[in-house]
């Protein structure tokens, strides 16, 4: 990186130099910022060499644990201090940053690489109040990742048939998922069922979110997940909540030992590693797995299990449903860059945005392992020859298609978007650890929520809370 802003410095001003330069952003230096490598901060750094060999400018990657990054950007941002050019974050923060963050240029807001964008990412997780206020630079979705070295092995397949009566297949419903846990469960053998995220802090309430939306998002009542969109009563302690609190628990015991002390940077080399049958994560295990584990070649991808039985909480009963109703989770949302209103290099800074999310330089990060970020463009899931240097076409095809299916499902859930979103969260993940060790039941724990996050909504002012979390999941306001 250096050596390249050294020669271009020793050329005569004018010349070659100015046709490497452009645009000419010379003396330009960027603070970048996210959370600290290897995920997402190496894509910024290696998006970072392409943007400066272009334009002569620099890039400066500033790196903070991930429980650092909400406090360190609000604060700067609010104070006017002028620290960050670009910050890297995740869209649930957009309602608290918005009022900070300067509006995407209208030039970047059209043409063939602003349509090539999914909907959901461009037309949602980037818009707040109307205006498009970041930039998606990472897809993110939970999926269930699985072993095709387990699924299609005959003698596992007579096996589980006789234990549980239907052929082995990759789960459609979370009680297949429990029984296919319990069945590859070998402790004896150094295998596992299953991995998730249970450690507080270690991104624990997303895996929650992944369970319950199968149970809470009501295609009946849409946006109900979290809350009553008339009434901003917090829903977390229904039934339907219940039954997937219940649930991941239950499952904890078909997880490696320790599990309660896991993240989500630690399931995905349990994955890889072969030392479980399947895990819950982002797209990043499919990529370790076939490129760093002992599963190359194995490793396939499905939507989340779903449910033939839905939460009503009008009725306060269970709707059955004919068929499975897949509710994939977009946990997170995938990681956005924004530039702070207080930078006093904007147009630099969007430059360096719209370099990290072109087709070009995505298509490169989408494929490097412990990048961080996944696909979110329709051009990351039509290039199939992209993604021949790390799959093979079965795996290519199952990890894409479990992505584009959870994307276009018609009762796909987003990820819990409101001003205030880390107070919400942090009682969240203190009452959810009490019930994963077992020191409270589980209704007690969502009750205790509950309580809290309608306290909380009571002093962000319910009005307020009520309009962004109708706007949020695409409901109109209230007449």
């Amino acid at each position: 990186m250096k050596k390249l802003l050294l020669t271009a410095a020793l050329l005569p001003i004018g010349g070659m130099a100015a046709a490497q330069c452009a645009p000419d952003f010379t003396g330009v230096t960027l603070n970048v910022s996210t959370q600290n490598g290897p995920a997402i901060a190496s894509a910024l750094s290696a998006a970072a060499e392409v943007w400066e060999a272009k334009t002569c400018g620099t890039v400066n990657v500033i790196e903070f644990p991930f429980g650092e990054l909400y406090p360190k950007f609000l604060t700067a941002m609010s104070q006017g201090t002028g620290d960050f050019d670009v910050i890297g974050f995740v869209p649930a923060w957009l309602p608290d940053f918005s009022p900070f963050l300067s509006t995407m240029p209208a030039a970047l807001q059209e043409g063939s690489n602003w349509d090539d964008i999914h909907p959901t990412y461009r037309e949602r997780l980037m818009v707040w109040d109307g205006e498009v206020k970041s930039a998606t630079m990472d897809g993110d979705m939970h999926m269930l990742n699985l072993r095709a070295d387990l699924l299609e092995n005959p003698d596992e397949q007579k096996a589980f048939e006789a234990k549980y009566g239907y052929p082995l297949a990759a789960p459609v419903t979370w009680a297949q998922y429990r029984d296919q846990a319990e069945f590859f469960n070998r402790p004896d053998q150094g295998m596992y069922g299953t991995a998730e995220a249970y450690r507080r802090g270690g991104q624990q309430f997303w895996y929650f979110f992944s369970h319950a939306a199968s149970y809470t998002n009501n295609p009946n009542n849409p946006g109900s997940m979290f809350f009553d969109p008339e009434t901003m009563d917090a829903q977390i302690n229904n039934p339907g909540w219940l039954r997937a609190l219940e649930e991941y628990k239950d499952v904890l015991q078909f997880n490696p030992p320790g599990a309660l002390n896991n993240g989500s940077g630690d399931v995905r080399p349990l994955y890889a590693g072969g030392t479980v049958a399947m895990n819950l994560d982002w797209a990043d295990s499919g990529v370790l797995g076939s490129t760093e584990g002992v599963i190359d070649g194995y490793v396939r991808t499905a939507m989340l299990p779903g449910s033939t039985e839905i939460w009503n909480h009008k009725s306060k009963a269970w709707d059955t449903f004919p068929e499975v109703i897949h509710s994939p989770f977009l946990a997170f949302g995938g990681w956005q860059l924004g530039v702070p209103a207080d930078s006093k290099n904007q147009e630099a800074a969007w430059d360096f945005v719209a370099t990290v999310i072109s087709p070009e330089v995505s298509g490169r990060a989408i494929v490097t392992a412990n990048s961080g970020v996944n696909p979110y463009r329709f051009s990351h899931y039509d290039n199939l020859d992209a993604w021949s240097s790390i799959f093979s076409a079965e795996e290519a095809a199952s990890y894409l298609g479990a992505q584009r299916a959870s994307l276009d499902a018609p009762n796909v859930a987003l990820d819990l978007r409101l001003p205030g979103f880390f107070s919400y969260t942090e009682v969240l993940e203190i009452e959810l650890s009490k019930a994963l060790a077992g020191e409270v039941e589980p209704q007690a724990a969502l009750d205790a929520i509950a309580a809290e996050w309608n306290r909380l909504t009571d002093e962000f002012g319910r009005d307020t809370q009520l309009a962004a979390y109708r706007a949020s999941v695409g409901l109109p306001p209230l007449k």
